[in-house]
């Protein structure tokens, strides 16, 4: 077992998603998996989230989260705090999978609220009780994701509430429209209990975000190098140098979201010579070829170090 992380808190920065590494045949490169989350460290992460939607998690089987989760933590070993993306629909195989995250040394869960497919949710009540549960069985914090693949609505005031009651209930990655108005809503409800305010998405909303008081933002795995140059700057107080490398990155960060979306991390560690292969498992289809080319186009321009740290 590994020592849980003990990094400053509250946690703060850019705090990627790593992408899931396969070979061609679909199998795990576990391999090109300790050579993703080198490089993610080495451009900059101040922490790595994995088994993320971003991580294809929905392709992956219990024995293999198992595996990826036992292998990239021991591999860190330390370096940087890992967040452990543990969502399930069961409160009780929730509460196991975070449980054995945490043994595994896990710094955080992130979890998105119980849903099924497009119709199974439940009430409001029953959300509450999950994230009590769950917060019941953990020493480290949650993170909540609220993004629009649940179908459930969370309120700023019902996420201020349970960040106020459940112990452990501590952070919350906004992805849903008008991320900003509701960063902003869930600080003024929430106060001191919302340690962890964070921006999603790509990053395509981070400006606005930051402004709203997000203090730290998950986006997609290849280029935290390029995230960096925005939020340092923003938190040490300089918004205008802020402003100027959003405007400089935004480019790239708007072609990962509307075009490129879960591939775009794997193709530009190929290119960049840090994994063998980029393809995601079947069904899931692989990015078109003039996507990829329009992708390089975005990230040549700005030389970031995904296209230099492999070769």
């Amino acid at each position: 077992m590994n020592a849980p992380m003990t990094a400053p808190k509250p946690y703060q920065g850019v705090f990627p998603v790593a992408p899931t590494i396969f070979h061609a045949d679909g199998s795990l490169d576990l391999e090109g998996q300790k050579r993703c989350i080198d490089f993610m460290i080495d451009a900059g992460s101040n922490g790595i989230c994995i088994l993320a939607n971003f991580s294809e998690q929905f392709v992956v089987s219990d024995d293999e989260r198992e595996v990826l989760t036992r292998t990239i933590l021991a591999h860190v070993k330390g370096r940087l705090p890992i967040i452990v993306t543990t969502t399930h629909f069961s409160t009780q195989i929730c509460a196991e999978r975070s449980r054995r995250a945490q043994d595994l040394g896990a710094a955080m869960v992130m979890v998105m609220p119980p849903y099924h497919g497009a119709t199974f949710r439940v009430p409001e009540a029953k959300i509450y009780e999950f994230y009590a549960q769950l917060s019941d069985a953990l020493s480290i914090p949650i993170m909540v994701q609220d993004a629009p693949a649940s179908g459930t609505v969370l309120s700023a005031e019902f996420l201020a509430r349970m960040a106020k009651e459940i112990k452990n209930l501590a952070y919350f990655k906004i992805e849903t429209a008008g991320a900003a108005s509701k960063l902003r809503e869930l600080i003024r409800l929430g106060g001191d209990a919302i340690e962890g305010p964070w921006d999603g998405e790509e990053a395509i909303t981070l400006l606005a975000d930051l402004d709203a008081g997000a203090t730290g933002a998950m986006t997609g795995g290849a280029y935290p190098d390029g995230i960096r140059t925005i939020i340092d700057p923003y938190l040490a107080g300089r918004r205008e140098e802020a402003v100027a490398a959003y405007a400089k990155w935004l480019p790239l960060i708007n072609y990962e979201n509307r075009q490129g979306g879960i591939l775009t991390a794997k193709a530009l560690m190929r290119e960049g010579g840090i994994i063998a292969c980029e393809a995601p498992r079947h069904p899931f289809p692989t990015m078109h070829p003039e996507v990829r080319k329009g992708l390089m186009d975005a990230a040549k321009r700005l030389d970031p170090m995904v296209l230099r740290w492999g070769k």
